[in-house]
C-alpha cells in the first residue's frame, strides 16, 4: 500500500516535460522559418529579378525590338519619353556589349522595384520594375528612401559581396 505522499508532484514533472517540448519545438520552427527566409532571399528571384532577366536575355540575344518592349514601348507606338533611338543609345550593342549579365539584387519601394544589375563591361546599372504592369523603365530616385531596415542591409551587403560586389548607395547608371 502506497504512502499518501507518493504520487505527490508527478503531474508537475510531466507538465514541465511537456512545456521543454513545446519550448523545444517553438524553437525548432523558427529556426526552420528563419533558414527557410534566407534560402528564399539569396537564391530564389523575385517576379522583377526574372523580368530583368528576361530584359537582359534579350539585349544579349540581339532582340532589341523585345527589349524594347519591356519597356512598354513599341516600334509601332514608341514611348514619347524615350524613344527607340534613345534606347538604342543606352541598351545597344556599343552602349552594352553582350556578354555577362547579372541581377545582382531587387528591393520593393512603393509601387515597384528598383533591380541592381551588373551589365559586365558597361558597369553597374538600376532599373525600376513597376509592379502592376511589369514595365521597365530607369527608377524615380537613386534609393528607396531612408536606410530603415539594418538586418535587410547587412544581407543584401552579404549578397553583394558573394557575387564579387560592393553595395554602393546611390548608384547612378
Amino acid at each position: 500500500m502506497g504512502g499518501y505522499l507518493d504520487q505527490y508532484g508527478a503531474g508537475d514533472e510531466r507538465r514541465s516535460k511537456r512545456i521543454k517540448m513545446g519550448f523545444f519545438l517553438l524553437l525548432a520552427a523558427a529556426a526552420v522559418i528563419l533558414v527557410g527566409s534566407l534560402i528564399s532571399f539569396f537564391f530564389i528571384p523575385s517576379s522583377a529579378e526574372r523580368r530583368v532577366r528576361a530584359f537582359m536575355d534579350d539585349l544579349r540575344s540581339g532582340e532589341y525590338q523585345q527589349a524594347y518592349a519591356l519597356w512598354g514601348c513599341t516600334a509601332a507606338q514608341p514611348c514619347s519619353a524615350y524613344s527607340l533611338q534613345d534606347f538604342m543609345k543606352d541598351w545597344g550593342p556599343e552602349a552594352v556589349p553582350s556578354g555577362r549579365f547579372e541581377v545582382l539584387n531587387g528591393e520593393s519601394c512603393g509601387s515597384g522595384t528598383i533591380v541592381d544589375i551588373d551589365a559586365g563591361k558597361a558597369g553597374d546599372k538600376r532599373l525600376w520594375v513597376e509592379n502592376g504592369t511589369r514595365t521597365l523603365s530607369y527608377p524615380p530616385a537613386p534609393e528607396c528612401g531612408p536606410r530603415r531596415n539594418r538586418i535587410y542591409d547587412f544581407f543584401r551587403d552579404l549578397k553583394y559581396r558573394m557575387h564579387g560586389h560592393t553595395y554602393l548607395h546611390g548608384l547612378q547608371q
